[in-house]
């Protein structure tokens, strides 16, 4: 399967993105041009500008992502915008970090084969009835995508699915009931939107999940000053129970017209039974590499107090204090608390570069130990993705410099001013979710998610009660299979019509926007201590 960004067209063929990069250069310089609206400074609107030709390079791909994420630290200080120093800080903080550490120790998991035996078992634990089956597929890709990127858990899913799929078309139809054949073809479309969907799922329930809820807290923590950290913990606690009932609103929408049983439950565990026996017993690498996985999850977990009603767990970071005293030191300056010089980035970067110290119980050709990690695996990180973190934290940075938050934020306030909250909160999740039908989820929170922190400071309303739903919606584009790459990659297996895609995504589409807006009254207020 060929990456979307290395495919170019064919001599003699036209390129339809031919004309994307004048007509983005000309809108830009024509922006630029315009007479400055009142109350803006000349360098917010020169950052409009490159906003409006970083949006559609984005959203087109005429370039490169990685390439276009890299145009702030050329137009920024050209254009004074931002100093040269200003903008390169913008791309590397703790919340790369925090990223990079996770993709490490999923590529460990990865590199020994751990994650295929954990989807194997969940799928053969929840059962291989039509319904079972997708409920269990359901299940194993967002437990997956969790930790792991959403591409990584479709990628890893996909062939299961597919032998599977294979396996049935290869029986004979002879006895009652469906035959194999007839089950494979009822069974194809909502097996296979089962993994993309819950891809997207999984990855909304944590902040590694996916680039975009990294990227968004990045972005709120640098436009809310005095803002309050959001753990991992605590989007978990938030991100967990909206994952479960979108799981379980997929699986009555893709399972509606489905037997409950089929006389090809058998073949299809026998399927997975040789799969799992395929991978022999559970070696010393998967072993250790399941301690080190627990282990961050703990960690992050139980970093900060969780205080959620009568619930109270104290947080090891309160430790800090106690450790530099022994230290003999006091860190910092005294408004620096001690519980802030270690964060859920330190714990990532940890078990990341542990794994190059840890052996995994095997030898090289030569006799010499083998770690869990190595420096040829963890080169494939996806350092496009970290340029991307970059060009998105530039823009909002700049937003906050040259005060255009602020600016859009009271633009935008006179219309929404004596609106409800729930309502409010609603339109912003469906505008989301349906903008990024045909946009990065990335690019979008990038752009957008600036102007709804400095909305929220203009109405009074704490930022998380949008920050929080309106990240979320972004990852929930289920309609078309340019909306994510979990989308595409499905249906590039050729099963899928553009129509069904369509027909199953509208309705998730819309189910999410109450989904998102109850939760942020039930869950979002109550666990960030929002009054």
């Amino acid at each position: 399967m060929t990456h979307p960004e290395s495919s170019t067209p064919s001599e003699g063929t036209p390129n339809p993105k031919r004309y994307t990069v004048p007509v983005l250069a000309l809108a830009c310089l024509l922006v630029m041009v315009l007479p400055t609206p009142d109350a803006m400074r000349p360098e917010a609107q020169r950052l409009i500008a490159i906003t409006i030709l970083m949006a559609g390079l984005w959203v087109t791909q005429a370039i490169p992502l990685a390439a276009t994420s890299l145009l702030p630290l050329v137009l920024f200080p050209l254009l004074g915008v931002q100093t040269a120093e200003m903008v390169s800080r913008s791309y590397i903080n703790d919340k790369v970090f925090l990223y990079l550490g996770g993709f490490v120790i999923a590529l460990g998991i990865e590199r020994w084969n751990l994650h295929r035996r954990i989807a194997l078992n969940i799928v053969n634990v929840v059962g291989a009835s039509p319904r079972r089956l997708i409920l269990g597929f359901l299940i194993a890709t967002a437990g997956l995508s969790m930790w792991i990127s959403n591409t990584a858990s479709t990628l890893l899913m996909l062939p299961i699915a597919l032998a599977l799929l294979k396996t049935l078309q290869e029986q004979s139809s002879e006895g009652h009931g469906m035959d194999a054949g007839s089950l494979a073809k009822s069974l194809a479309v909502p097996l296979l939107l089962a993994i993309a969907y819950s891809a997207s799922i999984g990855g909304l329930t944590t902040i590694i999940g996916t680039p975009t809820n990294n990227q968004a807290v990045g972005i709120y923590e640098q436009e809310i000053p005095d803002a309050r950290e959001i753990a991992v913990a605590q989007w978990l606690a938030v991100g967990v129970p909206i994952g479960l009932i979108y799981l379980a609103v997929a699986w009555f929408v893709l399972t509606r017209g489905l037997p409950d049983t089929s006389q090809h439950a058998g073949t299809l565990r026998g399927e997975l039974f040789q799969r799992l026996k395929a991978l022999g017993s559970v070696s010393t690498a998967e072993r250790r590499m399941l301690t080190v996985f627990t282990a961050t999850a703990l960690l992050w977990v139980f970093r900060k107090p969780l205080d959620v009603g009568p619930i109270y767990i104290p947080g090891w970071s309160q430790l800090a204090e106690s450790w530099f005293a022994w230290l003999g030191t006091t860190p910092g300056a005294p408004a620096v608390e001690p519980t802030h010089f270690v964060n859920d980035s330190t714990v990532a970067m940890l078990m990341a570069v542990a794994l190059f110290f840890i052996p995994s119980g095997s030898r090289s050709a030569t006799g010499q130990s083998v770690a869990l990690m190595n420096w040829q695996t963890a080169a494939k990180l996806p350092w496009d993705i970290m340029l991307l973190f970059g060009g998105g934290f530039a823009l909002a940075s700049a937003f906050s410099s040259t005060e255009l938050s602020n600016w859009l934020g009271a633009a935008l306030e006179g219309p929404l001013t004596g609106q409800p909250l729930w309502l409010i909160v609603a339109v912003v999740c469906l505008f989301m979710t349906f903008l990024t039908e045909f946009t990065s989820n990335v690019a979008t929170v990038s752009t957008l998610l600036p102007t709804l922190c400095a909305l929220c400071l203009s109405l009074g309303v704490d930022p998380l009660l949008l920050v929080v739903p309106a990240t979320m919606a972004t990852s929930c584009a289920f309609m078309l299979p340019i909306a994510t790459p979990p989308n595409a990659i499905v249906f590039g297996s050729g099963l899928i019509e553009v129509k069904s895609m369509v027909r199953y995504g509208l309705v998730l589409n819309l189910v999410g926007i109450p989904i998102l807006t109850i939760a942020t009254y039930v869950l979002v207020k109550p666990i960030f201590g929002i009054q």
